[in-house]
């Protein structure tokens, strides 16, 4: 199998892989994403204050082999029951992978076509966390960030920012895998396997690569939403021991990680 690690270096591709980490650290926590990809355990953050650095952002590049071995666990996740008003499939099932679909929801996104990181971290905020997280300081702050972020977007694709993107540029965030951490009827905590790919413009090549992102979420009003509770519960839950590595759907490695792989949701 051939591999390579090294580290992330385009400030696009963080951005979209680290969407969910950001939002989640505004609420008082910091989500574990990325690492070293060595299987060790990682040190698990107490809460503490709600900043930008506070969200780690993915740091493990990978190369999934050209060979192709069967995932041993496959799960087609359902659908939420209806779309809000920001444009996200909410309502989804009382159960763990109801639950699942949420996160892998809530941990999708893409900047392209005038839709800007700004847009879609507002867009995941007001969706899928929980009330008890969300405040006018931490939509304020996640606004200020989410800025930030588009303005280095921007100068790294050559553009002014606040103006489009290059015809054809994008950079997309896809859950591929996940696996459970703890579940119970009321709360579900997760390890989410994403696939990020970045094009800065209609003639530039593909690039993309593939992050580690943990998410505790609770049933909240009849639906699943990400809380800083549920995560803290699970960063203690997986204190000292390895994270799953990071390994795509195909290779071998990804069952004996523990992954579930995610076909088109019912």
């Amino acid at each position: 199998m051939g591999r390579t690690r090294g580290t992330w270096n385009t400030k696009g591709t963080w951005i979209a892989g680290g969407a969910l980490a950001a939002v989640l650290a505004l609420t008082g926590y910091v989500a574990l994403s990325g690492g070293d990809d060595d299987g060790g355990g990682g040190k698990t953050p107490a809460k503490g204050g709600a900043s930008a650095s506070a969200s780690p952002g993915p740091s493990a590049t990978y190369a999934p082999p050209d060979d192709w071995t069967e995932p041993d666990q496959w799960t087609a996740l359902p659908r939420g029951k209806r779309t809000d008003g920001r444009g996200s499939q909410v309502g989804f099932p009382e159960s763990t992978e109801g639950a699942v679909a949420m996160m892998v929801a809530a941990n999708a996104t893409a900047i392209e076509d005038g839709k800007s990181n700004t847009d879609e971290q507002l867009r995941i905020y007001y969706s899928y966390i929980g009330k008890a997280d969300q405040s006018s300081q931490n939509a304020e702050q996640i606004e200020l960030n989410a800025q930030a972020s588009d303005k280095a977007l921007a100068k790294q694709m050559s553009v002014t920012p606040g103006q489009p993107l290059p015809s054809g540029a994008y950079v997309r965030n896809t859950v591929v895998g996940y696996k459970i951490i703890k579940k119970s009827d009321t709360e579900v905590s997760a390890w989410l396997l994403s696939r990020v790919v970045q094009k800065n413009g209609e003639m530039k090549k593909e690039t993309g690569s593939y992050t580690r992102t943990l998410a505790g979420a609770q049933w909240e009003d009849g639906d699943w939403k990400l809380t800083g509770d549920a995560t803290a519960r699970a960063q203690q839950d997986v204190q000292g021991q390895g994270q799953p590595r990071i390994v795509a759907p195909g290779d071998a490695d990804f069952n004996s990680a523990g992954w579930t792989a995610i076909r088109e949701a019912s």
